[in-house]
């Protein structure tokens, strides 16, 4: 589904259904150097029961058009705009990673808005350490795929996502790398990164939102350590779902993430 938000065009995955705006609806947000296919089991899941789905490409990733947005508030205030474009007054509001960050501020900014808060491999605040931010900037392959490598639990993963026979650490160094080769105005790898690490308003955003929040964590996840949303989980009230996997969640364990989705939007 193709939006004009801000004057630049914007692409949502909307789960292989029309978008009904009359339907209660999420919107997906995505995580550094991704875009909206990391949520395609998870979208097509809601859209075929009962709900509405933005599975957003932020700008500059993906098929979304215009300027990278510089910051996580800069974000928050593009999903907004998004929602206004389709005619959502209410959404729930979930995020990966990255993405979690902004749907929190999202939340935070306009809470009479947010219906629900569901944060997936998040952490606060979501420093990244200088020798990856430094191999980021000046060899950002490289950093790629020390970023691939600490994203899953395990040497190999079940093959369930997409489907039977899938490399799910190939599948997902393969989009980092596209991600980067498209934006050709800036090293997006390190933009995304520095994104994260500069993020400092949680606690604040915290103290505003009003929906019901759930984090939903990777037991194992070395790149957003569980032990580092403790705190900001606590301010939330939110309720904590652990799974058994690393930081790309949704890929690893999709049923579980599934089902612990779909609670946290009851």
């Amino acid at each position: 589904m193709k939006i004009t938000v801000q004057d630049h065009e914007a692409y949502a995955y909307t789960g292989g259904k029309r978008f009904d705006a009359s339907l209660p609806c999420v919107v997906l947000v995505h995580g550094a150097l991704n875009d909206h296919s990391v949520w395609t089991l998870l979208a097509r899941s809601l859209a075929h029961h009962g709900h509405s789905v933005l599975a957003v490409d932020l700008p500059g990733h993906g098929r979304s058009a215009g300027p990278v947005l510089a910051s996580v508030e800069a974000a928050a205030d593009w999903i907004w705009a998004l929602l206004d474009a389709v005619g959502v007054r209410q959404a729930a509001l979930a995020g990966h990673s990255m993405g979690s960050l902004i749907a929190l501020e999202a939340a935070a900014r306009q809470p009479e808005r947010a219906s629900r808060l569901v944060m997936l491999g998040t952490a606060y605040p979501m420093k990244v350490s200088e020798a990856l931010l430094n191999t980021a900037r000046e060899q950002p392959l490289k950093a790629i795929a020390m970023v691939n490598e600490f994203s899953f639990a395990g040497i190999a993963s079940k093959p369930s996502y997409p489907g039977p026979g899938a490399w799910l650490q190939g599948g997902e160094i393969a989009l980092k790398r596209r991600m980067q080769a498209r934006q050709t105005t800036l090293n997006l790898f390190e933009h995304d990164f520095r994104m994260c690490d500069a993020y400092a308003g949680g606690l604040e955003a915290a103290a505003q939102v009003t929906c019901a929040t759930t984090f939903i964590l990777g037991e194992r996840d070395q790149m957003t350590s569980p032990r580092q949303a403790g705190t900001l989980a606590q301010a939330l009230k939110a309720r904590v779902v652990s799974l058994p996997a690393g930081h790309s969640l949704m890929a690893e364990a999709p049923d579980p993430v599934w089902n612990a989705l779909r609670q946290a939007l009851v």
